[in-house]
Formats: C-alpha cells, sequence, structure tokens
C-alpha cells in the first residue's frame, strides 16, 4: 500500500513539472487546460461499447442513411480543412519535412498551425461517432479490436502531441493523416447513398494500402530524425516508432484476414461498407443471401411435402 501511495504521489509530481514544459500557447485553448474532459469522453465511449449494444438487443437497428451521408461528407470537409491549413502554415512558415524543431513563438503561422493541429485533435474526438453509428446499426461484427484501439488511442494521445508540441514536426504525420481521411470518408460518405453507388466503389482495398504505407513512412521519417539528431523531442519520435509498429501489426492482419485469406469469389459477392473495416453492407454479403435463400427454399419444400 505504500508502494502503491508512492508511485501515486510521484505521479503527481511528474504531471506537475510536466505542465511547466507545456506550450503556453495552448493552455487556455477548449479542452486543453486538464486531460480530464478528454479522459471522460473517452470513458464514456467505452462505456457505450459496452451498454449499446445491449440497449439495441431486442431493438430494430437504425438506417441512419442520411445522417451518415451528412456525417461523413463533413468529415471530409473538416481534414481537407486541416491538411489545408498544415500545408499552407508548414510553407508559410518555412518547414522542413525532414527536421522541423517547435517554435512556441506567438507568429501567425506557428499559431495557424498549432490551431490546425488542435482541429486534428478535436476531429479524432468526432470520430467517436464512427462507433456509435456501427452499434445504432447494430453492426456490432464490424466494431473491432482495431477499430476500437484506433478510435480510442489517436484521441488521448494527440491531446498529449498538443499540449506539448503543436508544432515542428507533428505537422508531418497529422498532414499525411488528414489526407489519407479525406478520402476514406469520402469512401464511406459515398457507400452510404447505398447499392446503385457502392457498385462503383472498387477501392476500399486500396485505402487499407494507404493507410500501412503511411506508418512506414512514419516510422522511417521519425527514424531519420532521431539518427540526425533533429531537435524534436525524442521522446515523442519513440512513442510515434512504437505506437506506428502496433497499427502495421493490427492492419497487416487485418489486409490479410480480409483480401489474402478470404476465397477470391467471396470477395467478388461482397459489397463495400459505410464507416468499417469491412467488405460487407449492413452486415451481409451476397454469399450470405444465397445461404439464407438456399434454407427459405428447403424450408418451402418440406413445407409442400409434409
Amino acid at each position: 500500500m505504500e508502494a502503491l501511495t508512492h508511485f501515486m504521489n510521484d505521479t503527481v509530481e511528474f504531471y506537475r513539472w510536466s505542465l511547466t514544459i507545456a506550450d503556453k500557447r495552448v493552455e487556455k485553448w477548449p479542452m486543453m487546460t486538464s486531460p480530464a474532459p478528454t479522459l471522460a469522453i473517452s470513458c464514456l465511449y467505452l462505456l457505450f461499447l459496452w451498454a449499446g449494444p445491449k440497449y439495441m438487443q431486442n431493438r430494430e437497428p437504425f438506417q441512419l442513411r442520411k445522417t451518415l451521408i451528412v456525417y461523413n461528407f463533413s468529415m471530409v470537409i473538416l481534414n481537407f480543412y486541416i491538411a489545408k491549413e498544415l500545408l499552407l502554415g508548414a510553407r508559410a512558415a518555412g518547414y522542413s519535412y525532414l527536421c522541423q524543431p517547435v517554435s512556441y513563438s506567438n507568429d501567425v503561422n506557428e499559431v495557424r498551425i498549432a490551431s490546425a493541429l488542435w482541429w486534428y485533435y478535436i476531429s479524432k474526438g468526432v470520430e467517436y461517432l464512427d462507433t456509435v453509428f456501427f452499434i445504432l446499426r447494430k453492426k456490432i461484427n464490424q466494431v473491432s479490436f482495431l477499430h476500437v484501439y484506433h478510435h480510442c488511442t489517436m484521441f488521448i494521445l494527440w491531446w498529449i502531441g498538443i499540449k506539448w508540441v503543436p508544432g515542428g514536426q507533428s505537422f508531418f504525420g497529422a498532414g499525411i493523416n488528414s489526407s489519407i481521411h479525406v478520402l476514406m470518408y469520402g469512401y464511406y460518405g459515398l457507400a452510404a447513398f447505398g447499392p446503385k453507388i457502392q457498385k462503383f466503389l472498387w477501392w476500399k482495398k486500396y485505402l487499407t494500402i494507404i493507410q500501412m504505407i503511411q506508418f512506414h513512412v512514419t516510422i522511417g521519417h521519425a527514424g531519420h530524425s532521431l539518427y540526425t539528431g533533429c531537435p524534436f523531442p525524442a521522446w515523442m519520435q519513440w512513442a510515434l516508432i512504437g505506437y506506428a509498429v502496433t497499427f502495421i501489426i493490427l492492419f497487416g492482419n487485418f489486409y490479410y484476414q480480409t483480401y489474402r485469406r478470404t476465397p477470391r469469389s467471396a470477395h467478388k459477392a461482397a459489397k463495400p461498407v459505410t464507416n468499417g473495416v469491412s467488405m460487407a453492407t449492413n452486415g451481409y454479403n451476397k454469399l450470405q443471401d444465397v445461404e439464407e435463400n438456399g434454407q427459405k427454399q428447403q424450408k418451402k419444400g418440406r413445407a409442400k411435402r409434409e
């Protein structure tokens, strides 16, 4: 018990010390004074993961087609804005793409980049709605460990990023990820229109490939900075490398299970999905429909013979 008390006291002292080196520009920005709001929202998210399926268990799934269309294209606009602000701000500030220390000045371009990164952090909180929509539509099978791990950790870790390093090389990964999310949410938004549009959406597979390339680029970029001694916080570079490795493993496993292990006939029969990592639409695919129809025909045949 005494050891636990010492650990808690040391943790509190370390946090108080860390606040002395945090970015003073962002301390009064919404959600940035304390980690409490971010942690509270994340806890509510995890609570909904448990309570949501129970609530929907005996209820009809919500369709939410119009809601999904508005939500996904709103996320396209938000991520495009973030990517555009980071690119233009970095160019105006003369940023290097290989090594860029954090500047805590009130220069207009530095504040512009910090603001864009803050919006990036906020977008990760908004993305919790992806899971909410899955559960309300009773697509529980699409709420995988990868899905939950990605959403929950990104929101929390980027609070740390904005609190201490809202600038410098932080713009690089956020800019790439926002650009990919423009494509991703554009795909989901189009898929939400239904089968008439879904039949043209053949490029879901390549979104996963692009995401995996992104993680390899992140590792290479952070590794180069550590190797050359770039004056960007080394702790964040190592954290990025470790974090990217977990995504390479998880996304690699998803890619193998979805596109390599499954028979080709299943890929040809399967349809896209809105807001998820599945080849099925609304939790079903054509193979399931064939099986279900066959079962129905068998039942009808039995009924006639009886």
